[in-house]
């Protein structure tokens, strides 16, 4: 039998590459709209959120959290002063990673109509994806959706070593008894917090300034204190200049020559796109590219490729990945029946295309930091005429109730010419859950006229948006 007389070729409305968070949310919108469907994953169903980012970070950390708050507050502190119980905090972090079995995503592709094919899946040419024996063609649309890597520096003989990524960071099995990381974003702040708390000794080298770099300077500035009072040897403006295994031991030279010794290296030093090896080639794009996309997520230069998620660079976050595909869905099903985008939305012309204007995140660290939009400097390098409002969290009612020594900082930077918020940040103990309503204001355009009737509830931490307010029209 002949390769080509083996090979089995299925047609589809819609092939999606990718079945992590973002590639199983088009599959659920294009199949809702009546588009047969199928779903190409080379690893876990549920991708890296699910089993090595999201899921499993936020559950090591949620007793660190927990614990902090707790130790701020008289008649609760004596009774956590003792350490955290690793074993049970890994098992409960097993538990929400499903011990890395996708039985349940699978049922979820499965439920929904979709058909999921397990393997390496390549674009072979146009709407032609190729996975295995198999060749699927897409009538309407492929979807990439293969997310991220982590990036290792060029550093000799780093392979050997076996470094931690974000993966082996957020699946240990135990805590090292010590732990170098190296970077000062989101994944290094968060695995430096919790493995602080889970018994690891973490020295955290930081190449730049300061830590969490994108958002504005004063929320890496509290989150190295929390490192520092939890007892984090933090040190900005450091490199490494070359890592090895000694016996066991990693042992890390930095570009002042200083020698650490550790157990573990974890480096979380960026990502790159996963689109190496999925056939870019064939269609006249460049392996290993980001991919440029319109706001309805459709790669430029193409009717029938589509980007979503992390692969287009817009926003590493995967709940703005599962907004992207929200629209790639209605987009998708809006072209294939001939109907315009503006018509296809249910909630307004702007369903089926992208607003990227207002993007939310949290840094689950101790003080947590929330940001959405524009920070100043990033207003007035757009040339936006702009003036940043600040106030002091722990002066809020609710934030001293929540506990003893609140320390935190709110920031709101103002378009003067609109009177609108171009971005706001939060920087404190429990301000997570305080982003939304930023993100609400940011990407409503909300005038600040307006705001002022937007009356926060007595006494919670919420009521720092009436003192911004006040300080707003008083100064």
């Amino acid at each position: 039998m002949t390769e080509t007389e083996s090979t089995v070729y299925t047609t589809y409305d819609v092939v999606v590459l990718g079945a992590g968070p973002v590639g199983e949310n088009v599959a659920d919108r294009t199949r809702a709209a009546g588009l047969s469907t199928a779903v190409v994953e080379s690893e876990l169903v549920g991708g890296e959120c699910s089993y090595w980012a999201c899921m499993p970070s936020k559950a090591l950390l949620r007793p660190v959290i927990a614990q902090a708050d707790a130790r701020r507050l008289p008649g609760l502190a004596p009774a956590v002063q003792g350490p955290l119980d690793t074993a049970a905090v890994l098992a409960r972090r097993d538990e929400y990673t499903s011990h890395w079995k996708d039985d349940g995503q699978v049922r979820w592709i499965e439920g929904i109509g979709a058909d999921l094919y397990r393997g390496h899946g390549r674009l072979t040419g146009p709407r032609t994806v190729t996975v295995g024996d198999k060749v699927l063609t897409a009538r309407h649309a492929v979807v990439v959706s293969t997310g991220t890597r982590a990036v290792l520096p060029d550093l000799p003989g780093l392979d050997e070593i076996k470094p931690w990524t974000s993966r082996e960071a957020t699946s240990a099995k135990a805590a090292p008894g010590r732990l170098v990381v190296v970077g000062g974003g989101v994944v290094a702040t968060e695995m430096a917090t919790a493995w602080q708390a889970l018994g690891s000794r973490v020295t955290l080298l930081v190449r730049g300034k300061g830590l969490l770099n994108r958002m504005e300077p004063f929320a890496g500035e509290l989150v190295h204190e929390g490192l520092t009072e939890a007892g984090a040897d933090v040190r900005t403006g450091t490199s490494v200049a070359s890592v090895t295994r000694e016996n066991g031991t990693v042992v890390v030279v930095t570009d002042a020559g200083d020698r650490i010794e550790a157990d573990e290296i974890l480096f979380a030093t960026g990502r790159a796109p996963r689109t190496e090896d999925i056939g870019l080639d064939t269609v006249g794009l460049e392996p290993g590219s980001w991919l440029e996309v319109d706001d309805s997520l459709r790669v430029t230069g193409n009717d029938w490729l589509y980007a979503v998620g992390d692969v287009n660079h817009r926003a590493l976050l995967t709940h703005q990945g599962k907004y992207q595909a929200r629209i790639a869905g209605a987009a998708i099903a809006a072209r294939a029946s001939g109907v315009p985008l503006l018509e296809t939305a249910p909630w307004g012309a702007h369903a089926a295309t992208a607003d990227h204007s207002a993007v939310p995140q949290v840094v689950f660290t101790d003080p947590e930091a929330a940001a959405v939009g524009l920070s100043l400097a990033e207003a007035e390098q757009a040339g936006h005429r702009v003036r940043a409002v600040d106030y002091e969290l722990g002066n809020v009612s609710g934030a001293s109730l929540y506990g003893d020594g609140y320390r935190g900082r709110a920031r709101m930077v103002v378009d003067l010419e609109r009177e609108i918020l171009l971005g706001v940040t939060f920087v404190g103990p429990g301000v997570g859950e305080l982003i939304h309503s930023a993100t609400i204001a940011v990407a409503g355009e909300v005038p600040i006229s307006r705001l002022w009737h937007a009356v926060p509830s007595y006494p919670t931490i919420s009521e720092v948006w009436l003192r911004l307010l006040e300080s707003y029209r008083d100064n």
